[in-house]
């Protein structure tokens, strides 16, 4: 395999990865906060709760992410919360250390791929890649 080609390509496969993850990451947040996409369990929702303040976190922090503003710290963030959230919303549930049997699998996921942002960075076509070549 030519990993000469490979390895040209990995910032901008990273940025793909960052921007479609924000991108789903954000909608967890729009449907809580704005009802976009409707998910029933949101209605009436208090911006003040602690499901409230997540979807700010998630509108956000999934905002920075996707324009590639700030990465590193937002993705420390945005793991750290993950992780909470797993450990308040699926670990509860039994099964702790099976996320496919509580329904955590996707807060862990997000959380490491988080975590790989941490470590990464944006990748190209990103705010921070621009204010780096200025």
């Amino acid at each position: 395999m030519n990993t000469a080609f490979l390895d040209s390509w990995q910032s901008r496969v990273l940025a793909v990865l960052r921007i479609v993850t924000a991108y789903l990451f954000m909608a967890h947040g729009t449907a809580k906060l704005f009802g976009m996409p409707h998910v029933a369990m949101f209605d009436g929702l208090q911006l003040m709760s602690l499901v409230g303040l997540a979807g700010v976190l998630e509108v956000v922090g999934g905002a920075l992410l996707l324009i590639g503003l700030f990465t590193r710290p937002v993705a420390f963030i945005l793991c750290g919360f993950m992780a909470v959230a797993y450990f308040m919303a699926h670990a509860n549930q039994g099964n702790a250390l099976l996320p496919m049997l509580n329904g955590g699998e996707l807060a862990v996921l997000y959380c490491f791929v988080f975590l790989y942002f941490v470590f990464s960075g944006a990748g190209a076509w990103s705010v921070d890649a621009a204010r780096r070549r200025r």
